[in-house]
């Protein structure tokens, strides 16, 4: 059975591929920059979340909540640090 493709859908897609991204920029990078790697895991979040108000599975709803509050909290932490470092 084959599903249309709408644009929650695509818009989830995305948010797929931004983490996917994120964790490859983790892992191949001795030294990754934290705002390229927490931003990128926040909008994948944020898009995933997107498709998921449209396309409701909660524990995955749930999950990308979890995720987008680890990647503002890494965030936050990665602006402490260069507001440190000044």
């Amino acid at each position: 059975m084959l599903m249309e493709v709408d644009w929650p859908m695509m818009v989830g897609f995305g948010g797929m591929a931004c983490i996917i991204a994120a964790y490859g920029y983790l892992t191949w990078l001795a030294a990754p920059n934290p705002f390229i790697l927490h931003g990128t895991n926040l909008l994948g979040a944020a898009l995933l979340t997107v498709s998921l108000l449209y396309h409701t599975n909660w524990p995955s709803l749930v999950l990308e909540g979890f995720w987008a509050a680890i990647a503002i909290y890494g965030l936050a932490k990665a602006f402490r640090a260069r507001a440190a470092a000044l």
